[in-house]
Formats: C-alpha cells, structure tokens, sequence
C-alpha cells in the first residue's frame, strides 16, 4: 500500500485531493510500492508522535494536505478556510486575519480581548501556539495538518480540553521544490514557493515563502468615491537549516510574518430588529451590498511575527530522545471603527447611519510586546509492537503587554483614553504514555500527564479625558490579581482489529484549562477570573475499509462534560469582557468520515458532524444586548436586562457540519484535464451566550470549485479556480452593545493559477 498523507477532504478522497490541481510540495512518506489506480491509499498520520495508519489510531482525528488545502486556500483565503472542512471545527474571527478562534465539538472561546485563551491548541511543528495573534500564522510548505478532536496533553507539551489542530511543516532534506501564481478577483494575488537543497556531509536548507495581495475592495460612501477597506499585504517565510550524522538530527528553524491591511469591516445595522436576514445600507427591504458600506472612523492593522526554534533528535536504537525549544516575539497594531457606521444620535451631531447609532465607538487595541517561550524534552520508545512508551517534560513561559486605545471622535488621532494590561504566564507539565499490541488485535494505550500553570495579571486605566458617563469614571487605578492551578490529567483507550478491514475504538480523557484573567479597563473598571475547567470525554467508534480497498469510512461517538466551563460574557451594554464559570456544560455527537473512489478517475467524499450542547447552571445569567435586539431567554426576575442562559447552547456552534468534495480527470496527450469541486454547510449559530432573533446566522453554505490541465509528471499546472461559488453572503458574529452590528463571510473570489513542481 502507498503511504499518502493527504487532507480531510482528501482523506475522504484520496484522488479528489489529487485533483484539486495546483502545485504543492511533495506528501509525506510515499512507498514506492503504490495502490492500484482503482484504490485508496494510506493515510499516515503522527497524531501519537509516532507514524501510524489512521485506521489504527484510537481516536477521532482528521487531516488536511497541501492538496486539499490549494483548494480551499485558493484566492489569498487564510486560515479561516479551513472551517468546517473537518467535522465539528469552527474558525471565526472579529479581528480578520490576524486572530483566528478555532472551536472544536463547539467548545472554544468567542472573546476578542488579547489575552484571551483558548481550549483548542494550535501546534505548529511540536510547538504550541498559544495567544491568538500567533495562531493566525499562515499555512504554506506543509506536509500535513491533522485535527484531534477530544483532550490532548499525554503526549503534547500543552494540555487542551478540546483538541488540537496540527501542522507539521516539510523539513530539509526533501529537496523537491515548487512554485506557483495565482491572480483573482478583487485586485487578489498569490506568490508562493519553496525549494531545498542537500549536501553530503549531512546538510541540509529549505526555504518556504508566501505572498498574499488584495486591493481595498470596500467602498465606503460616507468618503468620497473610491474603494477605501478591505486589502491587505500578508507575507510569511521559513528557512530551516538541518543536519544529520548516523542517529543525529539537528534543525533550526527562522520563522517571520508581517501583515499590513484592513481590519475587519464591522457594519451597522445589518440586522432589523426582529429577523437576522442581512439588510442593505438603506434599511429594512434593502439588498446587502458587501463592497459597500459607511464608516467615519480609521481603519488599520498591522501585525508581525518572528520565530526562532531548534529541534534535535538523538536515535539511541530502544529510544528516541527529543527537544524542541522555541522562541515566538509578536507586536500587534489594530483599528477600527467598531460601531460600524456615521455619525451617531448624540446632541449637535449630524444625522449619520445606517440606522439609528446612539453614540461613536472608536478603539484601537495593540500589543506591544508579545514573548513566548517553550521548551519539551522527550523519551519514546522505537518498537511498534508489544511494549511502547513516551515521557516528558514541558515548560511554558509568556510575557504579554496589551495596550487599549478609545477615542473621542471617529478621526482622532489622540486617544480620550488609555487602558494597559500585562500578563505573565508560567506552566510546565510532565507527561507520560504506554501502549501494548496484544498478537490477538487488541492495543491498549493509557497516560497521565501534571499540570502546573500559574498567571499574574496587571491592568490599570493610565488616562481618561472622555465623558465620564461614557467611560465610567475617569482613571483607574492599577490592580493586580494571581491564578494558579495544578491537576493531574489521563487518558485511556483501546482499538481492537475485528478484521483487516474493520477496527473498533474507544477512548476515555480527562482535560484541564489553566485559569484565567480578563481586565479591559478601557470600558471598566474591575478585573474578572475564572477558575480552571475539567473536562471528561468518552468516544466509541469504528473505521472501516471495503470494495476491495476503493472506499473507506469512519464513525465516532462522543459525550462530554466540563465543569466550570470557562465562558467569556462578550459586549452586552458596554465593549467589555467578563470572565465566568458555568456549573456544567454537556455535549454529545458524532463525526463520520466517508471516502470512495467507485470508478477510476472519479472519487467523492462525504463529512458530517453532528454536536448537541447545553449550559447547565440554574444560577448563570448575562447582560443582553445594548442594541435593540430580541432577546429569546428569560429575564432574571429584579434584574432588567439580565437575562438567564442556563439550557443554552454555546456560542459559535452548529449543529450539523456537512462537507463533501468529488474529483474528475480526463487523460489527455502527456497530461490529464481535471476538474474538482468542494463545499461546506453548517448549521445555525448564536453569536453570544444569550440567544437572539437578530445576533444569529441560520446557515452557511460555500463552494469552490477548480478546473484545469497538468502535464503527466506535474511539471507545469494551469487552473482556474473559484471560491464561494455561489456568492453566499452570512453573517459570521455581531456586535451588540451599540447597534445591530455584524461581519460577514468572505465575497466570492475566482481567478488563475499556473504552477510548478521541481
């Protein structure tokens, strides 16, 4: 069987993803001895920190390749694209680009503070990426991304309740190399390419690098004529030096990103009280225009990123020892006109809009300084039968400055007030894993893992010359909090071979979240905690493969409970966060994963996921909103505005997840024509932890599809590709203190692409 790691739309189709055209760089761990053309090949994934068919992992884990991700990241698209191309994953963002929240069998975290943490981690290349600013860091050169869904920690360096999103780039040493251009719609353009060279003395260099265009595409009226927001500048490389000697490996790795653009478009009154149906500039029976829209504020965003890390690896024969040390700096700058319109209803000034504005909200939120530092060293053993093992250790440090900035009036350039956090995290785990391979099918595998984190917190309000009415009293003082936690985590799971063809799983997990701290003193003026959560996940399931290797589908079963569910009480009737505990939340679904390739040339995939969850805790209530919406759950009696959310479920999580992609090529002369299309559904989603009419979507659904010609062995590509084909307009979360605000899904993008391989 050849060995392919491919995507999760690929990996429900192996040559779907082969057909999504495109150049990209060469797949992990290809035998020579291939599949027959009429079958799937194998999918090998690392989500064990060991290499493994997918089938003989017991746990509910996707992937992405590079195959797949040319088509979905097609047309500068970021890494938001990958929502909902696995089942039950969710990327949103209110900062745009820069700041992707990811949500995994809907457990994740809606809030925009800078700060603000996360229950699905993001690993890139053994190295946890922890603030959301670093998270945003482009996808390019990768030999897989894999999606594990359910707590992580007994073989990763940072423990998560929810699951872990994966990357693991190409590495030196793989010294084939592409490139390729691609130019679309919208002023869009697309540069990237990597190539790598070896020596014989054990060298080895691979450079990778991505250019990202988009002109300004927004027309704000309420500016003169002339397209005003929306474009940006987004440009990332690596450069990985790596040697080998016998059981040596050494690889150091140089990261950077900068970006300079919008950020994102926030649009007034897109809502009418009473429906959540996208409405025009013009109010209520109006058509929404998404290149269109009025602001009287500054928009920016500016963000830069920078690594160093090296990884070293010494083969002892019966182990494997590995350290991975890393050091990411990042520094943030970004505005927008949040109340997403003109003018405003406040005395003196002129009539503005869309819709009723009652007062300018203006803000800027930056960082600084961002220093993170980590550092894992490991054991594993190098058998595959019988008795294998890893233990570790891992440490975690991270110095964060955020400064907030509000101003007065929309074209100030002089903030009315200053707010300034600085947080200090400190963790380290020690972890450890066992798994024995019965001769009878039966594997068993369990770990532990201790956890330590400890957060100190600082914020004050430095300076306030704004209405005190608006910023509720002027300076604040600086105040200082601490949260410290420790727990011991485990996992145990067990995969029994009922056939060749058939394997049955089941895996039980305990995950952890360290506390946390929220203090946005811009808009209050008291820091808020949660203490950390816990979380228990059972999940059963079975993975198949049939028609004679031509198909292949997976099911999984899940419930889980966390108690003290940190939540996140976003806006309501000021642009504050509030930290809070929910008693219990409860969620159960499940994900399956078909592939098949029933006719040579042709191949389909099919993915759904399905995820039930609900707020338990009678005594858990939130500000609704200050715009004027329709707020669904009931009041708390004595409290107006309050209103209970106890039986709610989580913000930012649909039901269904549906996905399905199919693959067709033609040979022709040297080479073949070809022609792949792919799509994503989802379900409803709340925006907040109450539930509205208005702050909501019904559904999204978004297409692509690519067509084009490649010469037999690659060497040149000519495609052309077009993304939310059907031009679907959704609002994909609001902002609800002001007016009926919202941010909607990308327009739809359709250009060219020529490429190489080498």
């Amino acid at each position: 069987m050849r060995r392919i790691s491919v995507s999760a739309i690929s990996r429900f189709a192996l040559a779907g993803a082969l057909l999504t055209g495109g150049i990209s760089q060469p797949v992990l761990a290809q035998d020579e001895a291939g599949a027959d053309d009429d079958q799937l090949g194998t999918i090998v994934v690392t989500a064990q920190r060991r290499e493994e068919n997918i089938q003989d992992v017991p746990l509910s884990v996707s992937t992405l390749s590079n195959d797949a991700l040319n088509a979905v990241q097609s047309g500068g698209n970021d890494i938001r694209s990958l929502a909902g191309r696995v089942p039950n994953l969710n990327i949103e963002s209110s900062f745009g680009r820069t700041f992707p929240r990811f949500f995994i069998r809907g457990l994740g975290n809606t809030d925009f503070d800078l700060n603000a943490s996360q229950p699905v981690s993001l690993v890139y290349d053994d190295v946890v990426l922890e603030n959301p600013i670093l998270k945003g860091f482009p996808v390019f050169d990768l030999d897989r991304i894999e999606v594990l869904r359910g707590p992580q920690g007994t073989l990763f360096g940072r423990n998560t309740p929810a699951g872990i999103v994966k990357f693991d780039t190409v590495k030196p040493g793989e010294t084939s190399g592409y490139a390729k251009v691609s130019v679309a719609r919208l002023g869009t353009y697309q540069v990237e390419g990597a190539a790598g060279v070896t020596d014989d003395n054990g060298f080895s260099v691979r450079l990778s690098a991505l250019y990202q265009h988009r002109d300004d595409w927004i027309d704000n009226i309420d500016n003169g004529p002339g397209d005003d927001l929306g474009g940006y500048d987004d440009v990332a490389a690596r450069l990985q030096l790596q040697y080998e000697d016998g059981p040596l490996t050494a690889r150091l790795v140089g990261q950077v990103r900068t970006m300079d653009g919008s950020a994102i478009v926030f649009r007034a009154n897109s809502f009418a009280t009473g429906s959540n149906d996208l409405v025009g500039l013009g109010g209520p029976g109006t058509e929404f225009e998404r290149d269109l829209t009025r602001s009287d504020g500054i928009n920016f965003q500016k963000l830069n990123n920078y690594n160093l890390g090296l990884t070293v690896e010494y083969d002892f024969g019966p182990v494997t020892l590995t350290s991975v040390t890393s050091y990411w700096e990042g520094d943030l700058q970004s505005r927008g006109d949040i109340d997403g319109g003109f003018s405003n209803d406040f005395p003196f000034t002129p009539p503005g809009g869309p819709g009723s504005i009652p007062f300018s909200a203006q803000t800027q939120d930056d960082v600084p300084s961002l220093n993170q530092y980590t550092q894992e060293i490991r054991v594993a053993s190098n058998n595959e039968e019988g008795l294998g093992y890893q233990f570790g250790g891992f440490y975690f440090n991270e110095r964060l400055d955020i400064t907030t900035l509000d101003f007065s009036n929309p074209q100030d350039f002089i903030p009315g007030a200053i707010a300034r956090q600085r947080q200090v995290s400190e963790a380290f785990g020690i972890f450890g894993s066992i798994f024995y391979a019965f001769d009878n099918g039966l594997k068993l595998q369990g770990g532990l893992r201790y956890n330590d984190d400890q957060r100190d917190f600082v914020a004050g309000r430095t300076f306030d010359t704004r209405n005190p009415f608006v910023s509720n009293g002027g300076p604040v003082p600086f105040q200082r909090t601490s949260v410290d936690a420790n727990l011991l985590t485990w996992d145990l799971s067990a995969l029994y071979e009922v056939s060749p063809d058939i394997n049955v799983f089941a895996r039980a997990a305990r995950g952890y979240r360290a506390p946390a701290i929220q203090g946005r003193l811009a808009f209050g003026r008291t820091l808020s905690t949660a203490t950390d959560e816990r979380t228990m996940s059972y999940e059963a399931g079975i993975k198949t493969t049939f028609l004679d290797g031509r198909a292949r589908f997976n099911l999984t079963g899940y419930y889980y409970n966390t108690e003290d569910l940190q939540l996140t009480a976003v806006g309501g009737g000021s642009n504050f966060t509030t930290l809070l505990n929910a008693d219990d939340v409860e969620g159960y679904g499940f994900e399956a994963e078909l592939e098949a390739r029933p006719v040579e040339n042709l191949t389909f995939t099919v993915g759904v996921g399905y995820n039930e969850n609900e707020i338990k805790d009678d005594d858990l209530a939130v500000a609704g909103c200050g715009a004027p919406c329709t707020v669904l759950d009931p009041a708390v009696a004595g409290s107006p505005g309050i209103f209970s959310i106890d039986g709610n479920t989580l913000p930012q999580s649909p039901r269904w997840t549906v996905n399905w992609t199919a693959g067709y090529n033609i040979p022709l002369g040297s080479g073949e024509l070809y022609a792949f299309t792919d799509w994503y559904y989802r379900s409803k989603i709340n925006f907040f932890l109450y539930e509205s009419i208005e702050f909501s979507d019904d559904s999204l659904l978004e297409g692509g599809l690519r067509v084009g010609y490649r010469t037999g062995n690659g060497k040149i590509d000519i495609a052309g590709f077009v993304r939310n084909i059907t031009g679907d307009e959704s609002a994909v979360g609001g902002i609800d203190f002001n007016n009926l605000t919202t941010f909607v899904n990308q327009p739809r993008i359709y250009g060219l692409e020529i490429g190489t391989k080498f």
